[in-house]
């Protein structure tokens, strides 16, 4: 499976949370440049995620629906933080976007990511998204577990 996702900083002076957001824990199991293994906590949901090595806007991805209870277990066992953040999703023009605003030591970012087809899809980019972020390795999640926006 692949996936292929953009990522905006959003503007929080134009967006604002529409509905309920769902909250996020997640932690990594290993992070290095070939692979990374997620454990994610998304409300009464668990996921196993493991991602291969991006190529432009595209790497490899399969996720698991795990128990709830085995994915606590296996956070602990995470080396690095957890990020804790809130996800809203929007709908602009047949698109799902996906915003997180962070909260801990990550409080204060809030990213917005859409998932495309292909790499060169013409999408409509809401107003509220700002500068793209897509190939800064430190709008990561797994870079922000190791390195949190309240240290840059």
């Amino acid at each position: 499976m692949q996936e292929i996702e953009r990522k905006f900083l959003v503007d929080t002076t134009i967006w604002q949370p529409t509905g309920k957001g769902i909250k996020i824990k997640q932690g990594y199991l290993s992070v290095d440049y070939e692979r990374i293994v997620r454990i994610r906590i998304a409300g009464d949901r668990a996921f196993l995620t493991i991602k291969g090595k991006a190529t432009n806007i595209t790497r490899t991805e399969f996720e698991y629906e795990i128990p709830v209870l085995e994915a606590e277990e296996l956070i602990k066992l995470c080396a690095h933080n957890p990020v804790s953040k809130t996800r809203y999703v929007e709908y602009k023009k047949n698109m799902v976007w996906e915003i997180d605003v962070f909260e801990d030591d990550n409080k204060g970012l809030v990213l917005a990511e859409v998932e495309l087809d292909k790499e060169d899809q013409k999408i409509e980019i809401p107003n509220w998204a700002g500068e793209e972020v897509s190939l800064d390795f430190r709008y990561f999640n797994s870079w922000l577990s190791q390195n949190p926006y309240s240290t840059w």
